[in-house]
């Protein structure tokens, strides 16, 4: 199965935003493991190191951080065409459009967001990480339910000392 993951999922389990942390963190895991193909957009990748260079003085803790969810999920890149075809969508926010359109062209088969309601026009349904959870990956809601936490989330963490209020 293939997803596309909305920037705030990672910025969830980078900042240990509560009580959105551990079913993010799920999402990672299970694109870790192989079990999904998550993907990201080269925007979010642009959008995460800005709000994170902001926390770190250290520019190789921050590469270190970006280089490891690097090594988690894979980048849809953006084409002339996305952003084309984004405009035509009946979106209020561009951004989730040309995300919308990312994910429809690379055949994801969800988007998974904290902000479903953002992606209502949107050609690839969108899901909260819960919802996804409950719906293709009973086992992980459950392993959540019990306090277990996820490698990918502790790959991540390890470099991350900036507490969630801040990101």
């Amino acid at each position: 199965m293939k997803i596309l993951i909305d920037t705030n999922i990672i910025l969830d389990v980078l900042a240990k935003r509560k009580p959105f942390y551990k079913s993010s963190a799920c999402i990672l895991h299970l694109s870790e493991t192989k079990v999904v193909s998550c993907f990201i957009t080269a925007n979010s990748v642009t959008d995460i190191f800005f709000i994170l260079r902001k926390h770190f003085t250290d520019k190789q803790e921050l590469h270190s951080i970006m280089q490891r969810l690097l090594l988690i999920v894979d980048i849809a890149d953006t084409l002339k065409s996305d952003i084309m075809q984004a405009f035509e969508l009946e979106f209020n926010d561009y951004e989730d459009a040309l995300q919308a359109r990312c994910a429809k062209r690379i055949k994801a088969e969800y988007i998974i967001t904290r902000n479903q309601t953002d992606y209502k026009n949107s050609p690839v349904p969108a899901i909260s990480p819960d919802d996804f959870l409950a719906q293709h990956y009973p086992e992980c809601s459950r392993k959540i339910a019990s306090g277990y936490v996820v490698r990918a989330a502790e790959i991540l963490d390890a470099h991350l000392s900036t507490p969630s209020a801040q990101l």
